[in-house]
């Protein structure tokens, strides 16, 4: 019941909004927000139990039914490493046929570049950090040693014209060295954009950012690299993610990640928590009358086909309350 009283109360503050389109502070909102779908590798990479490809690809296959324009398939990276995506090939292969979305795959190196694109891959990501130690934990190399890998990467996606996107994690905290300085962010944004990224997505991988430290972060960011070139990455240990998607954007933001059912966290982080739901974030922009061409119902779908087979509940608000509330209409 308290699930359903707080989308109700939420539902009505963001039809308010709405109706003052011409309210300063919704002026800057863009008209229409691109979702870009991280559940199946983001979401599901750090799953204890091996979830198998058939279930992998029908997940990819419900995300796009739902009108979600880019679904993150997989990630060629060492099984030894990630075991849950050892599967990359399969799941990729399997996917070639499947239209109505861009389905971009992490390449750590060259090699994993290669083997995506031996499998099929049309589009690409690298991931850096902001953080040096913690780009020492998670990819065993230093920011500067990272960047000279992804170069080798970006020459290589430029000759066969594959475009790649880069990822940047801690923008705004480290579990190893707390703050991030902005300008940290700034420098690797403004490598990655210089060896060809078409967008950057940043990325509060342990989610401590408020709007107060977003802002900054976005601010000195956008000094060095186009606007329409960012995009923004919330995890939600802190329940602060939707806040800071709003303030970015209001700063002109207009290209999101998030994660059906909030699956996903991060290894090296304790206590972080998924990433943002896919579902909020679809319920919020709905409110503010920002066009995503997403289907809320058909986003649930897929929410509650994979969280049946992890046998959980799904970690988004707006999917709890708004089956409970269906379910409780359907008694009545």
């Amino acid at each position: 019941m308290l699930y359903v009283c707080q989308i109700i109360i939420i539902a009505l503050i963001v039809m308010i909004m709405a109706r003052l389109g011409t309210n300063k502070f919704l002026k800057t909102i863009p008209r229409y927000v691109k979702i870009v779908e991280v559940g199946p590798r983001d979401g599901l990479q750090n799953e204890k139990e091996i979830v198998p490809p058939s279930v992998k690809i029908e997940l990819i296959k419900m995300l796009v039914s739902s009108g979600l324009p880019v679904v993150e398939a997989t990630s060629f990276v060492s099984p030894k490493w990630v075991p849950q995506l050892a599967d990359a090939k399969d799941v990729l292969e399997a996917i070639q046929c499947v239209e109505g979305a861009r389905f971009p795959v992490l390449t750590p190196n060259l090699k994993g570049f290669e083997a995506a694109v031996a499998a099929g891959a049309k589009e690409v990501a690298i991931f850096a950090a902001a953080s040096e130690s913690f780009s020492k934990s998670n990819i065993n190399c230093s920011i500067e040693d990272s960047l000279a890998r992804y170069r080798d990467v970006a020459l290589a996606a430029k000759k066969l014209s594959i475009p790649v996107r880069g990822y940047i994690s801690c923008v705004v905290g480290c579990p190893i060295e707390g703050a991030i300085a902005p300008s940290k962010v700034a420098y690797v944004a403004k490598e990655l954009f210089d060896m060809g990224c078409f967008e950057i997505s940043l990325g509060d991988t342990i989610g401590v950012g408020t709007p107060g430290t977003v802002i900054p972060m976005l601010a000195a960011v956008i000094d060095v690299v186009p606007l329409e070139k960012l995009a923004v990455h919330f995890h939600d240990t802190y329940g602060q993610a939707l806040s800071n998607i709003l303030a970015s954007l209001q700063m002109g933001i207009s290209i999101v990640d998030s994660s059906v059912s909030g699956l996903g966290g991060c290894p090296y982080a304790k206590g972080a928590s998924g990433n943002v739901a896919t579902e909020d974030v679809v319920y919020m922009l709905n409110g503010l009358r920002v066009e995503t061409n997403v289907d809320l119902r058909k986003v649930m779908l897929a929410g509650d086909f994979i969280c049946k087979h992890l046998g959980r509940s799904s970690g988004s608000k707006t999917a709890i309350a708004l089956s409970r509330t269906t379910a409780h209409a359907s008694k009545l």
